[in-house]
């Protein structure tokens, strides 16, 4: 793994960050592409994991790639982008999201990013940033992308359940960030994104949890048939 020096650090809402052009550039993709509650979610994660890899032992944190964490979380979610370039109408938000950034670090990483296990490490990163369940046993970059994503969301001490000892945000860490990119209608926000992907591609939701909020928020979404459980009663044989 490549890390980044602590010399290209600055601070962010009392969280030092490593300053690379590449996270920067990262940043301004997330910014141009994402409205303001979906540019404030992803510094969010990013600020919120970037605190558990600082708290990690010197010799755990210089294993990891902090440049590759840092534009994963920055650009996990550019499949809610509503920029028909990054979008798909077969491909789940998480995939588009994973496609995407590959494609931006394939056209501006430069020499440092022709490596396929670093490109791969910030795919897996992003399309497992939603299943904690495995997210939690892949490299640490992709867990911590998925345990700064949930923090963000449910808070510390909530993530905890999830990601165990993994999770070292302070509650005072978390509240500064908040001050910084404010979560202020968030709620509102995350249901309109699912309901979006609910309405405008059902197919990419029936085995993961965006289905839930279609049963929920969607009237006459139903997931009966499409379950795996419907397939395999039809067909298993007997």
């Amino acid at each position: 793994m490549v890390a980044v020096s602590p010399l290209l650090t600055r601070v962010i809402a009392g969280i030092p960050v490593p300053n690379t052009p590449l996270i920067n550039s990262s940043i301004a993709l997330a910014r141009a592409t994402l409205p303001d509650q979906g540019y404030n979610h992803v510094m969010r994660s990013w600020l919120n994991g970037q605190a558990i890899i600082n708290k990690l032992p010197l010799a755990n944190r210089s294993r990891i790639d902090e440049e590759a964490f840092g534009v994963a979380t920055i650009l996990h979610d550019l499949g809610w982008s509503d920029d028909p370039a990054y979008i798909s109408p077969d491909k789940r938000f998480e995939v588009d999201g994973a496609i995407a950034a590959r494609s931006f670090l394939q056209a501006h990483g430069g020499s440092h990013w022709q490596s396929p296990q670093r490109l791969q490490l910030v795919f897996d990163s992003i399309a497992l940033h939603g299943t904690a369940s495995i997210a939690r046993y892949k490299q640490p970059e992709v867990a911590i992308v998925s345990g700064g994503v949930l923090t963000e969301l449910l808070g510390p001490s909530i993530s905890k359940d999830f990601f165990g000892d993994l999770i070292t945000v302070e509650q005072e860490q978390w509240d500064a960030i908040v001050r910084e990119f404010p979560n202020k209608g968030l709620k509102g926000y995350f249901n309109d994104v699912m309901v979006h992907l609910c309405e405008t591609k059902p197919n990419t939701t029936w085995d993961n949890f965006v289905s839930d909020f279609g049963e929920v928020l969607v009237p006459g979404f139903n997931r009966t048939g499409h379950r795996v459980v419907d397939l395999t009663q039809a067909v298993l044989a007997e």
